[in-house]
């Protein structure tokens, strides 16, 4: 039977049993997929479920399978020993066939651990692999990530930036001779593949999460172990004002500060430093952008197109501050459908972007965000008209601009500047080191 290696749902055996429907009477499809693998043995199905029914609607089946009986063959290759599985594979693969990265090193690991004759070693890195593509489930780009992250911070030398997919490969391939290092390299893609998850699972930190050294080193200290969860999370807020700071507010690119990403990273996996010394480390990464320069690139400026991420990160940590103010536990329905949607469908221009002036229509002042769907009704009413719809939100952030429309006939540049003003100094004291 075709079957995935490392997923235990038996589609294609049930497809044969039912063409329609599996056991459990739900329908094959492939949104009930859990891996890469199992996506696309579904969606195979799918087609072929496709195509017999756009040919059923002009031809007899029964002239289908005289086509497939009499014109479809098949090379059947028996291996006689599984060890031999993973240089057929290599074999394929330097024919041309497209083939990932992440499967290359598992066929060069298993390949090697095979050629020991060790058995227990083979069941330990089928286990460890069985739990990588787990964790990696349908996060295509994760396995890619998680490759070069892990070999980047494997290195014996201390690296300036992330390996390609290639040389990580290769990475692992110089250290993985024997079966202790074979285990010790997958085992760590592992660890690094489940800090990966910690990393860009947590919705708050997207917008910070996009620049891929940033992550690394968030990675880095999510693999110490040895440091505990109050200490970790003192370092994160420390990592996540200062990569704030550089990429969201001050607009820098993926090209600024990889270097001192990447080194810190490595030395925090490898030379194991201490927790003030990280903190230390972090600092001087932000010294040269100090939160006044990152306050007044923001003044003024266009916080709306090509900064929907960053600005649905910057109020949701308006909102979680002015809970806190008010001894509130931060816990908003409305915000988990906020992150799940486009960040462009939440934001609202206070003042529509129809009517409001060219000078203050994407400012700070003039933008909040809201529920998906409300935003999009409120779109062109003026701000007086939407002030009942913000008082009903529950959102802090839309009840106090609601009391500003309250005490105020209209909504002019000079309170869009004055909130500008507001929501800019609460930053400066929110991002500072």
């Amino acid at each position: 039977m075709l079957q995935p290696n490392h997923d235990r749902k038996s589609f294609f055996t049930d497809f044969l049993r039912d063409t329609d429907v599996l056991r459990d009477g739900t329908e094959q499809s492939a949104n009930r997929a859990e891996t890469m693998a199992s996506l696309e043995l579904l969606k195979a199905i799918g087609e072929c479920k496709e195509f017999i029914g756009d040919w059923s609607k002009e031809r007899s089946l029964l002239e289908l399978f005289a086509c497939i009986k009499n014109h479809l063959h098949f090379i059947l290759h028996v291996l006689s020993d599984e060890k031999q599985v993973y240089t057929v594979f290599e074999v394929l693969n330097s024919r041309g066939l497209a083939v990932s990265w992440l499967d290359r090193l598992k066929s060069m690991l298993m390949g090697r651990a095979f050629e020991l004759e060790n058995k227990q070693i083979i069941k330990r890195l089928r286990d460890i692999w069985s739990d990588i593509y787990s964790r990696i489930g349908l996060r295509q780009g994760l396995g890619t990530e998680a490759l070069r992250f892990a070999a980047t911070l494997y290195l014996s030398r201390m690296p300036s930036r992330p390996l390609s997919e290639r040389d990580a490969v290769e990475a692992f391939s110089d250290s993985a001779n024997d079966g202790e290092g074979i285990e010790r390299a997958a085992g760590w893609l592992r660890d690094v593949t489940e800090a990966c998850i910690k990393v860009t699972s947590n919705q708050r930190q997207n917008a910070v999460t996009q620049i891929s050294q940033a992550r690394l080193l968030a990675v880095a200290i999510h693999l110490r172990g040895d440091i505990s969860e109050s200490d970790r999370t003192g370092l994160l807020e420390r990592w996540e004002r200062v990569t704030f700071r550089i990429y969201g507010m001050m607009g820098k690119d993926a090209r600024k500060r990889v270097g001192d990403y990447v080194r810190l990273a490595w030395k925090v996996a490898k030379r194991k430093l201490t927790v003030e010394e990280i903190h230390v480390e972090i600092r001087k990464i932000g010294k040269a952008f100090p939160i006044n320069d990152a306050v007044d690139e923001l003044r003024g400026a266009n916080c709306y197109e090509e900064w929907e991420d960053e600005l649905r990160y910057f109020m949701f940590r308006y909102e979680e501050h002015l809970r806190r103010e008010a001894g509130q536990n931060f816990r908003n329905e409305h915000w988990e459908h906020i992150w799940k949607t486009s960040p462009s469908k939440s934001i609202e221009h206070i003042s529509p972007q129809k009517t409001a002036p060219d000078d203050i229509k994407h400012v700070l002042g003039n933008l909040m965000i809201l529920p998906p769907k409300l935003n999009s009704q409120l779109q062109d009413k003026t701000p007086r008209e939407k002030r009942p719809a913000y008082q009903k939100t529950g959102l802090l952030s839309a009840i106090e601009v609601a009391s500003i429309l309250g005490s105020k006939p209209r909504w002019p540049k000079k309170v869009v500047r004055e909130r500008e003003e507001k929501l800019l100094e609460w930053a400066a004291r929110e991002w500072a080191d």
